[in-house]
């Protein structure tokens, strides 16, 4: 390896041989955060019915999106700041500290909450990697590395379910409960990342003496969580219950108190309110809240669609998940080339958005018989839309703002993206279990006319109603129970949580509609062929050749 510390010339730009060293300190933390993700998402029903607590499976993953969305912006302005290596070395190990609290949780709601911790690591790694991107390659040349981060995605994606599938599989392992080494497995490989990048990441900075904008993360703070809180508890809750009321109040009045606060703080805001006054900006972000809901929300029902609704492993979930994997890295590839080639960008988004609608339109027509050949075509379609939304988004933000501006700009289009999914997961999923215990009620009803599930229903359950309604609500906590009862009585539990899918898709695809509305007004922009870095040096060089008297 490297070891040559690859600063630029005193041009700003890098050679190609400097770009893939400083690539392979960033890789190795986006593989660390990629990797965690593949691994939960087809490991979280198992570690759910060991801990009781499947209907309630939404608290781990929204506590996650929580902290690491709100800390997203705070990454970015400070790596704006202070230089983005150090902290993205705080970020690693923070998510090392929250993964390893993690695999000693004893609850659904301490796994929440060390989730949580874990989710505050995870808001820098994944900005500070697409901020540092955005300093060293320019929007045009980026599309000759999208394969090697398309590379990192494809492998997570790969070997996570495989790692995960394994390791929830086991009922023990050295002693522990086999979930629990799927977040343990974090820790050496976060600390390899540490290193590499220590060694690596070599990159020049200006400090910004500019005020942190506490306020502004605070005020941030009182305004998401509230709204989060009783999209995911609303239907316990009821929708206009006195709780449900407190938390729209507050989250209405954090809000407002965030626009006022980045008002006062201007050129210090955590997210500066004039970056909103190019068209470009607001839509793209705009977009990224609707599209960030239908990706996060529509995927996290996937993996679930195929463990309990067909009987998949978590491994053979995760293998199952390969055709839209698939569809993403081709299609990002491909955009990224001919981006990089024409300069054009504003198409790709447009199309992918309409292709995420169709794709997710047609995946809620499967059903608990559904082929699962023709649910890996919706996916890999769904994999494709999805491959020319995100890369071009980015792209777009990063063209429209100053290369001052890059770090906040980055995380502010990824802050809204992440708001938007983890909207999008704590709607869906209560969407989900909201109307799942009356569609399996309604399947099991009309199956309780067959003679044979009858049969069946008195050999397996016994002949007590209750115990077979009792049975319903069970499932929705614990569904493993599935597993242990014979094939025509857990069919119309099946059919239940499929129905309850579709709905979910549908919600789905109409969000994904509304996004391919909003970016129809997204103007032209230029990509710029050289970058930040470059051109702040240039800046500087100019600002420097100029006479005192003319200097800004």
């Amino acid at each position: 390896m490297t070891t040559a510390n690859p600063a630029p010339a005193t041009s700003g730009e890098y050679t190609h041989r400097q770009i893939l060293t400083i690539l392979s300190g960033l890789m190795l933390g986006m593989f660390l955060a990629a990797l965690d993700q593949t691994i939960v998402s087809t490991s979280i029903r198992t570690i759910a019915d060991d801990l009781q607590g499947l209907s309630i499976q939404a608290w781990v993953t929204t506590a996650y999106l929580i902290t690491s969305t709100i800390t997203t912006p705070i990454y970015g302005k400070l790596g704006d700041n202070y230089g983005r290596k150090k902290l993205f070395m705080f970020a690693i190990s923070l998510f090392i500290v929250g993964s390893a609290l993690c695999s000693f949780a004893g609850s659904m709601y301490q796994l929440a909450a060390f989730r949580a911790v874990q989710g505050l690591g995870a808001g820098g790694v994944m900005s500070l990697v697409l901020a540092i991107i955005g300093d060293i390659v320019s929007p045009r040349e980026r599309a000759k590395y999208t394969g090697y981060f398309m590379a990192v995605f494809g492998t997570s994606s790969v070997v996570g379910p495989v790692i995960g599938g394994f390791l929830a599989g086991r009922d023990t392992l050295l002693f522990m409960s086999g979930w629990r080494w799927v977040f343990l497995v974090n820790v050496p490989i976060g600390i390899a990342a540490l290193a590499v990048v220590f060694k690596t990441l070599h990159v020049s900075s200006e400090r910004r003496n500019l005020r942190v904008d506490w306020w502004g993360a605070l005020t941030l703070t009182v305004g998401l969580v509230p709204l989060l809180l009783v999209a995911e508890q609303g239907r316990d809750w009821g929708w206009l219950s006195g709780r449900s009321l407190a938390c729209y109040v507050i989250g209405a009045v954090g809000i407002v108190a965030f626009v006022f606060a980045e008002r006062v703080m201007g050129e210090a805001a955590l997210i500066p309110l004039r970056i909103f006054r190019s068209r470009a900006v607001s839509v793209t972000i705009a977009a990224s809240v609707i599209v960030g809901m239908a990706m996060f929300g529509g995927i996290m029902i996937l993996p679930l669609y195929m463990q309990i609704v067909h009987g998949a492993t978590p491994t053979e979930s995760g293998f199952l998940m390969l055709p839209m994997v698939t569809g993403m890295m081709l299609t990002s590839i491909v955009s990224g080339r001919m981006i990089s080639r024409t300069g054009h960008v504003r198409t790709f988004p447009i199309v992918g958005t309409a292709i995420v609608a169709v794709s997710l339109f047609a995946l809620s027509f499967s059903s608990a018989d559904s082929a699962l050949w023709l649910v890996g075509l919706g996916m890999f379609v769904l994999g494709i839309g999805l491959g020319n939304c995100m890369q071009p988004l980015m792209l777009v933000v990063q063209s429209a703002v100053a290369p001052t501006e890059i770090g906040v700009a980055t995380s502010s289009a990824t802050f809204f993206r992440q708001t938007g999914g983890t909207l999008g997961v704590a709607i869906f999923l209560s969407i989900l279990f909201s109307t799942v215990g009356g569609n399996i009620s309604t399947e099991v009803q009309q199956s309780s006319q067959d003679p044979a599930f009858q049969q069946a229903v008195q050999r397996s359950v016994g002949t007590d109603p209750s115990a077979l309604a009792g049975l319903g609500a069970k499932v929705q906590d614990d569904s493993s129970v599935l597993t242990t009862l014979p094939d025509v009585v857990a069919h119309p539990f099946k059919a239940g949580f499929a129905e309850s899918m579709d709905v979910v898709f549908l919600t789905a695809s109409l969000v994904a509609l509304l996004g391919f509305l909003i970016l129809l007004l997204l103007p032209a922009v230029e990509l710029r062929s050289t970058s930040a870095m470059a051109e702040r040096a240039a800046a500087a060089g100019t600002a420097a050749t100029q006479p005192a008297s003319e200097r800004p």
